[in-house]
């Protein structure tokens, strides 16, 4: 934990601190956000509202916090359950992904699409919620792979796993949109 992180988290816990609470959501409330919107598929309400339960949780949860991981990682870790608890909760059809539906607005957005970046994050998307979630803890918020081991409460091969299936993934679904 960053030792800004840790003498906040300290000041929390010992006198209730709120305003140093308020400093740790204002440091990572964006990155929470983005994770929690690539999660949900673009869904900002949604992801906004996982985002301030996974504060609210995380503040309940503070004096627990041992500090052996980073806060980041933590407070990662609430927010995917938090995800994980909330997608368990709606109907199927509401977060299983329509592959026939996706490939067409693929194959639609294709011809316009001119930024490799969004030909990306569109791969993205189209990886399981747990790789999507392993790839941007690792390449989007550069943690190492013990650090999403933790996060996401996932063994360390099974993340390592993720980030090999989920680059040959990427690299077929890119190769296919440069045949559209």
């Amino acid at each position: 934990m960053s030792g800004d992180d840790a003498a906040l988290v300290a000041r929390v816990v010992a006198a209730d601190d709120r305003a140093a609470f308020e400093l740790l959501v204002r440091r990572h409330q964006s990155p929470l956000r983005n994770f929690l919107r690539r999660l949900t598929r673009g869904n900002a309400a949604r992801a906004d509202d996982l985002a301030q339960e996974a504060f609210i949780k995380a503040y309940a949860a503070l004096p627990s916090f041992r500090g052996a991981a980073k806060f980041s990682s933590w407070l990662y870790r609430i927010a995917y359950t938090t995800f994980l608890n909330d997608n368990r909760g709606r109907r199927a059809d509401e977060t299983e992904f329509d592959e026939a539906q996706h490939s067409a607005a693929v194959a639609d957005d294709a011809a316009g699409a001119a930024d490799d970046a969004t030909d990306l994050e569109r791969a993205l998307r189209r990886l399981p919620v747990r790789q999507q979630a392993v790839f941007d803890l690792h390449y989007g918020k550069g943690m190492t792979h013990f650090e999403v081991a933790a996060s996401l409460e996932l063994p360390l091969g099974t993340v390592k796993s993720d980030l090999a299936r989920g680059q040959e993934k990427l690299r077929e679904f890119l190769e296919d949109w440069e045949g559209v």
